[in-house]
């Protein structure tokens, strides 16, 4: 076995034992709880951009991007702009010819104005509106018509019923091979240990119930454990969503 197989298979292995750690999974829940309670995501940049996510997730995603090689990226929740600066400096990075959305239902003017300024611009598309607005899935579909390889990605309001909009509006445009990916389904693990009662979600009533509701009647999709394992402190649980059919 040459050494790159061998430490392939090391990781294999270590990610598997990962999986299986009761010690780990409580340790990283508690890590998560006392972090979210304290905005930790709120703490790093993206060239320049902040992008409110946890660290471990945005490696994620840059394994599913390199791997899938994207030529569409749509995300719900553009917020302050860095992630779909990560998203398109990626694709730059990766020499893939690919095209970044945005979507938010109120992108602040000073936030357009910097996302509009910054080198990453010419490969995002910025679009005003509900995610689950006819008008606006109508402009995803059109562009996604054109692309060979899609990937989705929900962070924007954080209600089931929101969320499983969106998943029933715009999982058909995902790519066999490809991810619908969906933040903060963490809400229905941490609602014990975290007060979200100023906010619309809570247990019962988030994005992770909203995975859940999805997959009784959608066998194109399941959840990719195996990155859970790895990441341990993802903020997005049950949320990586592989199309297999």
């Amino acid at each position: 076995m040459d050494d790159f197989k061998e430490f392939d298979s090391f990781v294999t292995s270590n990610i598997k034992k990962l999986g299986q750690s009761e010690e780990c999974k409580r340790l990283s829940k508690e890590w998560l709880s006392a972090t979210g309670a304290n905005n930790y995501s709120f703490n790093f940049q993206w060239m320049g951009m902040p992008v409110l996510q946890q660290p471990v997730d945005l490696i994620a995603l840059q394994e599913i991007i390199w791997n899938i090689k994207p030529d569409l990226i749509v995300e719900t929740g553009v917020a302050r702009g860095g992630s779909v600066i990560f998203y398109a400096s990626l694709l730059e990075m990766m020499g893939i010819d690919g095209d970044v959305i945005g979507i938010d239902i109120d992108i602040r003017p000073h936030n357009f104005a910097r996302i509009m300024q910054h080198p990453m611009k010419k490969r995002i598309t910025l679009l005003e509106g509900s995610s689950t607005s006819d008008r606006i899935v109508e402009k995803v579909k059109a562009v996604a018509a054109h692309k060979e390889r899609v990937l989705i990605i929900f962070d924007s309001n954080h209600t089931h019923e929101h969320v499983l909009q969106e998943l029933n509006l715009y999982t058909p445009f995902v790519t066999k091979g490809s991810y619908c990916i969906v933040f903060d389904t963490i809400i229905e693990d941490l609602a014990k240990e975290n007060d979200y009662s100023d906010r619309p979600w809570g247990k019962g009533n988030n994005p992770k119930t909203a995975v859940w509701e999805f997959l009784k009647n959608n066998s194109n999709f399941e959840i990719d454990k195996n990155l859970e394992d790895k990441l341990q402190t993802t903020i997005c649980s049950d949320g990586y969503l592989k199309r297999i059919s």
